[in-house]
């Protein structure tokens, strides 16, 4: 006699390899190990940049715009005063447009502005203190930021992605050993965290911090502290430059041998 499958049975083995590749997505179909490294190193800041915005409003466009180009002309005779690092100043072009607030529900033209950006960077944190300290800020010459940064960056990142790497196959192999396996060949290697079937997505995956894998603490801001006030037209400033923490991380997929 023959066997009958219900039909909604028969629907639903269908759609599960559907459902499966959906999942897996790239993953090997043979058993594997997919594992996390990740290196991380502090350095110290050697290069500082700073970003001021020059904005000036008038009814005569040509009046808002030669008060814009002589506070970028005080800004970038500044730069080069304080040691501006070669190649690192630059300057937007002008942006001109209407400027208008509300009053009484309505509203009303104010003038035309016209606005500019300068950034520089400099290599030593002294020179960015002279410049703030020479610069007179107002409603038209605003610092908008101040940032870190490590000009061997790239080489140290480098090495960090090397770190990571080995740690990927020092990992493998020991929880390959744990489970009395061996380690096949290296099927994929990425620096984005994958999101297969397991569910880990990147910022999720657990930190292995000794035998308890607990997560790494918060990395502290990089960028430069800045405590700044307006004082009789002056820019007063306090600056302290901390650490930089850069980390690379590498997901790798080892084979597991049949």
């Amino acid at each position: 006699m023959p066997r009958i499958v219900p039909r909604f049975l028969f629907t639903v083995l269908l759609m599960l390899p559907l459902a499966g590749m959906a999942q897996v997505n790239s993953l090997p179909s043979q058993p594997h190990l997919l594992v996390k490294g990740q290196a991380s190193q502090e350095v110290v800041p050697d290069q500082f940049g700073i970003s001021i915005v020059l904005r000036s409003i008038d009814k005569a466009p040509s009046v808002a715009r030669e008060k814009a180009q002589a506070n970028a002309a005080q800004v970038l005779a500044a730069f080069k005063a304080q040691h501006a690092l070669s190649e690192s100043v630059q300057a937007s072009a002008l942006s001109i447009g209407p400027e208008y607030r509300y009053e009484n529900n309505a509203q009303v033209f104010v003038g035309t502005k016209v606005e500019r950006s300068l950034s520089a960077k400099f290599g030593s944190l002294e020179d960015v203190r002279h410049l703030l300290a020479s610069l007179k800020t107002s409603e038209e010459l605003q610092v908008s930021g101040i940032t870190t940064g490590f000009k061997d960056e790239a080489k140290v990142r480098a090495g960090l992605k090397r770190q990571a790497a080995e740690q990927t196959r020092e990992t493998a192999r020991r929880l390959a050993e744990s489970y009395g396996v061996r380690l096949g060949g290296l099927y994929t290697i990425s620096e984005v965290a994958p999101s297969f079937a397991y569910g880990v997505q990147a910022g999720t995956w657990p930190l292995e911090r000794g035998s308890g894998g607990l997560p790494s603490p918060p990395v502290p801001p990089t960028d430069l502290a800045v405590n700044a006030r307006a004082a009789d037209g002056f820019f007063s400033e306090s600056l302290e430059a901390g650490s930089l923490t850069l980390s690379e991380n590498v997901y790798a997929i080892f084979l597991i041998a049949q």
